[in-house]
C-alpha cells in the first residue's frame, strides 16, 4: 500500500484527490493540508511515501515545502503538481530534489500513474516539462561542463533517459537490456556523482553537463 500526502490550496481539488486515492486498491492519502505552514508538523507526524506537492501556495510555497521535507525526510519521494510550465520553476524544483513534475491539466489518473512509477524507481514527468527540461540542459548558462566523473557512454545513455523522466522499466525497453541491468547502472551512477535518488542524480546532470 502506498501513503501518500497532500499539499494543495485549492480545497475541491485537494479533497477531489484525497478521495480518488482512497478508491484506490494499493494507495491510501494519509494527510493532506492546504499550505506549507504545517510541513514540519506533517515530517513529525506523518509517514507518507510520496507527497503531492502544488507549487504556488500562499504562505509558504511548494518549492520551500519540497526543500524542508528532503532536508528531514530525504526518501520520501516528492512530485510537483502545478500549473506552471515557467522553465525557472521547472529547474528550481528538480535541483531542490523534486522526485517528478506532472502539470495539473493533465487527467488525475496520469497523477495516479505518476505515483506508481516514482514508487518503482522512475521521475515522471509530462511530456512538455520534460522537453522543457531538454532545453534547459541544451542552455550553456546553466550548463557548465567541467568534469565527467568517470560516467560511461552507456551510463551517460541511461541518465539522460533519468532525465527525461524514464522508468527502470522503459529505460530497459530502449535500451534492450534487463531491468537488473539498469538498476546496476544506476547504482553506479549514484556512486559516481555521490548522490542517492534519481533526483539528486538528474539534478547533477543538469547541474554538471553530463548528458
Amino acid at each position: 500500500m502506498i501513503s501518500v500526502a497532500i499539499f494543495e490550496d485549492n480545497a475541491s481539488r485537494r479533497e477531489g484527490l484525497k478521495m480518488l486515492l482512497d478508491a484506490m486498491e494499493d494507495m491510501v492519502c494519509v494527510a493532506h493540508y492546504a499550505d506549507c505552514r504545517k510541513v514540519e508538523e506533517f515530517i513529525k507526524n506523518k509517514h507518507a511515501d510520496v507527497v503531492l506537492m502544488d507549487i504556488n501556495m500562499p504562505y509558504v510555497n511548494g518549492i520551500e515545502g519540497l526543500k524542508i521535507i528532503k532536508k528531514h525526510k530525504p526518501n520520501v519521494k516528492v512530485i510537483m503538481s502545478t500549473i506552471f510550465e515557467d522553465e525557472s520553476k521547472i529547474l528550481e524544483a528538480i535541483c531542490s530534489g523534486a522526485d517528478g513534475y506532472i502539470l495539473k491539466q493533465k487527467s488525475p489518473l496520469k497523477l495516479l500513474d505518476g505515483i506508481r512509477e516514482v514508487m518503482n524507481g522512475g521521475a515522471p514527468m509530462t511530456p512538455i516539462v520534460a522537453r522543457k527540461v531538454l532545453t534547459l540542459m541544451a542552455t550553456p548558462a546553466i550548463k557548465p561542463i567541467d568534469e565527467d566523473f568517470g560516467i560511461t557512454r552507456r551510463e551517460k545513455e541511461i541518465l539522460k533517459y533519468l532525465v527525461e523522466g524514464y522508468s527502470y522499466k522503459m529505460i530497459a525497453d530502449k535500451c534492450f537490456v534487463s531491468y537488473a541491468t539498469v538498476n546496476k547502472h544506476v547504482s553506479n551512477i549514484y556512486s559516481k556523482l555521490q548522490v542517492h535518488s534519481v533526483a539528486a542524480a538528474v539534478s547533477m546532470a543538469l547541474k554538471k553537463g553530463l548528458v
